[in-house]
């Protein structure tokens, strides 16, 4: 039986910390899901929203029993004189005699135990605990969708520089062995030298468009670590590609559309509720408080320090009763602090409408955009196979002798750049249905 326990904990210590290893191959949905539990930016944000809960509990305390001790020593030094008639001890009346009160060292020790009973800061705090919370799920949703964007665009950074390499290395593969089989008709004496020199220029910058895009891959990959809050030397590669991923994106269902839950307009409308409350914890101050009290005391006196004897004499006191605080003047200060309070609420409410017409332009553009992105998706796409058809004629054409090297030169170039905004259409139509469904806050 102890064998069998020890095995199965054995077993889900192996699970737990499988668990938590990094991951080695991960795809944008797994990147996004992995993000919202360890970036570093989100853990702080779910602090903020823990420290929330428990200003909650700080907030409904205070109306709670509280108990409070006292414990002091004194040992007066030099002890003060009093004077009084000296006729009240017989002597000649007009004359004072010197005389001290107390003994040189006391002690006293005491416990209280009071209750709120009535106030209105206190009740106003106590209505605001909810709204406060939700205030603080709120700003960790907008870190979350923000964290979301960054993760997505830092993504398909590293998966279009990783297509564009691969793209370069094939384009770089052909320009090679075209010049290749120039240079061996040059020497034969068929072609110019500048049909040669035009397809080295040619190869020279796919080099060097290739060696750029291979720094900014690992810095690409690098930045994305960072995201996911994964140490910078893990071995990280990325399992989606941008076909498949503009494929999944092109879809845009109406009846989903919509920015009534956008999280700025949420963040917006709460802080209006926030000033409400404020307005009314002011006004709540020129009402009076109420509390009760019970407390017990023990002093004892001595010229020398002998409280922990026994018999050292105690004399103990208690008392009940009720404390009532009446603010009645402030100097205006309270009406100033209600006024003030009143003109924040009317700004919040004038920031909301503010918030509701830029959400509803923002909400426009980006479905304009998205919608845009698919358009020149689409003409990419057309244009990308119009110009292999241009290359592929021209470089037929060369080899016959009916075209110039330069002419296949501009039809390699045109190619090359239509590859290319082939590749930035794809990473486009993502990266903006990620931004609209960022604005009308869907999640999936």
């Amino acid at each position: 039986m102890k064998k069998t326990l020890l095995c199965l904990l054995l077993s889900w210590i192996t699970i737990t910390l499988s668990a938590q290893e990094s991951p080695k191959a991960i795809s944008l949905q797994e990147a996004v899901e992995w993000g919202m539990q360890y970036n570093l930016t989100l853990q702080n944000a779910n602090r903020e929203l823990q420290k929330a809960y428990k200003k909650k509990w700080e907030t409904l305390s205070v109306g709670f029993p509280q108990i409070s001790a006292n414990l002091s020593y004194q040992n007066n030094i030099e002890q003060p004189v009093s004077l009084i008639p000296a006729e009240i001890f017989g002597g000649p009346a007009g004359e004072f005699s010197e005389i001290t009160f107390g003994t040189k060292q006391s002690a006293i020790g005491s416990i209280e135990l009071s209750q709120l009973l009535f106030d209105g800061s206190y009740l106003v705090g106590v209505i605001g605990i909810k709204h406060f919370i939700q205030v603080a799920k709120n700003v960790l949703e907008k870190t979350q969708l923000e964290v979301r964007r960054t993760i997505v665009e830092s993504y398909l950074n590293v998966i279009t520089v990783e297509q564009s390499i691969d793209l370069l290395q094939k384009n770089i593969e052909t320009a090679s062995k075209n010049i290749e089989e120039v240079h061996q008709l040059f020497r034969a004496g068929f072609v110019e030298e500048e049909s040669f020199e035009q397809l080295q220029l040619t190869f020279a910058s796919l080099e060097s468009q290739l060696d750029y895009n291979q720094n900014m891959s690992e810095l690409s990959l690098k930045t994305l670590k960072l995201l996911l809050g994964l140490e910078l030397d893990t071995d990280l590669k990325l399992t989606d590609n941008l076909e498949g991923l503009t494929l999944s994106h092109l879809v845009l269902k109406e009846e989903n559309l919509g920015y009534e839950n956008n999280i700025d307009l949420r963040i917006a409308e709460g802080q209006i509720t926030s000033e409400e409350l404020l307005y009314k914890l002011e006004r709540s101050k020129t009402l009076p408080s109420f509390k009760a009290f019970i407390n017990g005391m023990y002093m004892g006196n001595n010229d020398t320090f002998g409280f922990t004897d026994k018999d050292q004499k105690w004399f103990g006191s208690s008392a009940f009763g009720v404390r009532v605080q009446i603010p009645i003047f402030s100097s205006f200060g309270r009406t100033a602090s209600s006024q003030k309070a009143k003109i924040t609420l009317e700004q919040a409410k004038i920031s909301f409408k503010n918030a509701k017409s830029k959400v509803f332009v923002e909400y426009k553009q980006a479905k304009n955009n998205y919608q845009l992105a698919i358009r020149n998706y689409n003409n990419a796409q057309n244009q990308l196979d119009l110009a292999t058809r241009i290359e592929k004629k021209n470089k037929t054409k060369f080899f016959e002798g009916l075209a110039s090297s330069f002419d296949l030169r501009q039809a390699q170039v045109q190619l090359f750049n239509k590859q290319q905004n082939y590749i930035l259409s794809m990473k486009d139509i993502v990266s903006k249905k990620t931004a609209l469904d960022i604005i009308i806050n869907n999640s999936k």
